[in-house]
């Protein structure tokens, strides 16, 4: 179930991302730029109905969105820099919080945060820019369930095959959204070729 986003921009988008000498400035930029197509390749198959409308020259039947709520999960803190481009395409989006935080030694997940919207009926997109271990978005897809979610998806900007297996290990046919599929996992649980700690690289710190 995993899907990779297949366009030149976000090739361009990732090469800069990964290098070292790009700025927060730059980097903020072009994670909005991937996060706005992961937004529209995560919702491709959102469902229509028909809508009569009067066009200036004849009566038309076309076809908008159905009013399925969306909800969109940022794993804090690194999460939220990909909320901003689902607000952009879809302005009635909910947003909710789950806050993970990895522990260097262990590589596993501890849960300090859980802040969602009802879930029952949603479309639900959990968003983290790195799938590495796959601990952090397991944990999170699990909590969104335990909250009414059905079939959540997963997006993200950069995907470990180690991470992908978890995800799959522990919740079978999840859609994985990511820009990028890198090679594997060091020994510090880091992606490679990565593109190094993204929230420090997103805000700065």
């Amino acid at each position: 179930m995993l899907h990779v986003l297949q366009h030149p921009l976000a090739v361009h988008a990732i090469t800069h991302l990964r290098d070292e000498t790009t700025k927060p400035a730059t980097f903020r930029t072009l994670a909005y730029q991937l996060g706005l197509l992961l937004a529209v390749e995560a919702t491709r198959d959102l469902p229509l109905e028909d809508k009569p409308i009067q066009t200036p020259l004849e009566k038309h039947t076309g076809r908008v969105l159905n009013h399925q709520p969306l909800v969109v999960v940022p794993i804090l803190r690194a999460g939220l820099g990909m909320v901003q481009p689902f607000l952009d395409i879809f302005p009635d989006v909910s947003v909710g919080y789950v806050g993970l935080e990895r522990d260097h030694t262990t590589a596993e997940a501890r849960s300090y945060y859980c802040k969602l919207p009802p879930l029952a009926g949603c479309r639900v997109f959990v968003v983290d820019p790195m799938l590495a271990t796959g601990g952090s978005a397991a944990q999170a897809l699990a909590l969104v369930k335990q909250h009414g979610a059905v079939a959540p998806r997963l997006v993200c900007i950069v995907a470990a095959p180690e991470g992908v297996a978890e995800v799959e290990r522990q919740h079978p046919g999840t859609i994985v959204q990511t820009a990028a599929l890198d090679r594997e996992l060091n020994h510090k649980k880091y992606i490679l070729p990565g593109l190094g700690d993204f929230g420090a690289r997103l805000y700065g710190t």
